[in-house]
């Protein structure tokens, strides 16, 4: 599309090497066609690109041919197609047109690809999968959770932990309520022991007890339908023990080696897997953000104002990058033991009435404030210089 809209060309581009080619071909021809047009060889002409992701081969390949490439978020592009049409309408062509226009008309409003690099890029990879595989983790302990429950609830009285390695070792040896009332306490105490517990004994005698105690029970092929379940979600939850704990440490390698770790883990709350997850998913760009209120509110912490005539409004952003936020709850709810001035802040927060979450999410917005002005300074974390701020202000008020 020309800076008029017209639309110069039309493909559907393969994957791979095959569909780069293509694309380069076809941005060649038209900037040849330009510059008979305009009597010159069309060298300052500025490719826009509007792409509905910021990673991957193709942005890497568009980014590395010069093209200026904008990563438009879905929710955009769907606000924009209902600007120009109502019926609902929705095709790829459709789409890759609206992409275009937006890129035409919009650029000024649009984020383009952050240049972060290879190293970032790499902790990104291994500290996204290794967040995925513990909410797989979850989601298969609440699955094996609930079939427990219709067939063996002895088992969520005797194990407070499910996908704890003792508990899935005696689940996996006796998956049914028959051969768990067999267990000897020897075997537990054995199981028990492997998972480094305290006061084994006593454990070991209350689980047995719990086991052999009166509940209601399934007809036997019921019980043994469930149980072959219960063994298929025990073999998955222990291959995902092993993995996440091989994902961990390559974090830590992988984090461990960028020059922003030693500033990111200075942060009160952020040790190196959190740090990593925050590191990854801000990037390392040093222009991508501004200033620090950039920062809070891509990391969704800062609220939003809405205001119209003499109403006005203050919400939490709920559109957001799960894995970010997630990342910075988590290091603000580890700062309450870590900082004192994080803790005075959210006792300050609770006291004017704010509940857990909202306090938590304040005090999240000021951390990602003071780690933004930590890394453009490029110094580390001070508690005195980071709250001082706040703390001569709770002095001032407790004085008067």
């Amino acid at each position: 599309m020309d800076t008029d809209g017209r639309r110069l060309a039309k493909a559907r581009l393969p994957e791979g090497v095959a569909g780069v080619r293509r694309l380069h071909a076809m941005v060649g021809e038209q900037l040849g066609v330009l510059g008979e047009r305009l009597g010159q060889d069309g060298e300052g002409v500025e490719v826009l690109v509007g792409i509905e992701t910021d990673r991957g081969p193709w942005v890497q390949a568009l980014v590395a041919a010069g093209y200026t490439v904008f990563a438009v978020n879905p929710l955009s592009v769907d606000g924009y197609r209902r600007r120009h049409g109502v019926s609902g309408a929705k095709s790829d062509a459709g789409d890759a047109h609206m992409l275009a226009d937006m890129v035409r008309t919009d650029s000024h409003q649009l984020r383009p690809v952050a240049g972060d690099s290879p190293e970032v890029e790499a902790i990104k990879v291994v500290a996204r999968a290794h967040k995925t595989l513990i909410w797989e983790r979850t989601r298969h302990t609440q699955r094996l959770r609930h079939a427990l429950r219709d067939y063996f609830p002895a088992a969520l009285e005797a194990f407070t932990d499910l996908d704890a390695g003792d508990t899935l070792e005696l689940l996996g040896q006796a998956p049914d309520p028959h051969a768990a009332a067999q267990l000897s306490r020897s075997k537990i105490r054995a199981a028990l022991k492997r998972a480094r517990r305290r006061d084994i004994d006593t454990k070991a005698a209350a689980i047995q007890a719990v086991l052999r105690g009166e509940h209601l029970d399934r007809p036997p092929v019921i019980a043994a339908a469930y149980a072959a379940t219960t063994r298929s979600a025990v073999a998955v939850l222990t291959t995902l023990h092993e993995q996440i704990a091989a994902l961990e440490s390559e974090v830590g390698a992988y984090f461990g080696r960028h020059p922003d770790a030693e500033i990111i883990l200075s942060q009160p709350g952020l040790g190196m897997i959190t740090g990593a997850r925050v590191l990854a998913e801000f990037g390392d760009d040093t222009d991508r953000y501004d200033n620090a209120k950039c920062r809070k509110n891509y990391a969704a912490t800062s609220p939003i104002t809405r205001a119209s005539g003499k109403k006005k409004t203050v919400h939490t952003r709920y559109i957001h990058n799960d894995r970010l936020i997630d990342a910075l709850m988590s290091q603000a709810f580890s700062a309450l033991r870590a900082s004192p001035g994080a803790r005075a802040y959210y006792d300050q927060l609770r006291a004017r009435g704010a509940g857990h979450n909202p306090a938590l999410r304040q005090l999240a917005n000021r951390l990602v404030g003071i780690l933004h002005g930590c890394l453009k300074t490029r110094t580390l974390y001070n508690e005195t210089t980071a709250w001082s701020h706040h703390t001569n202000k709770i002095n001032n008020t407790a004085a008067a």
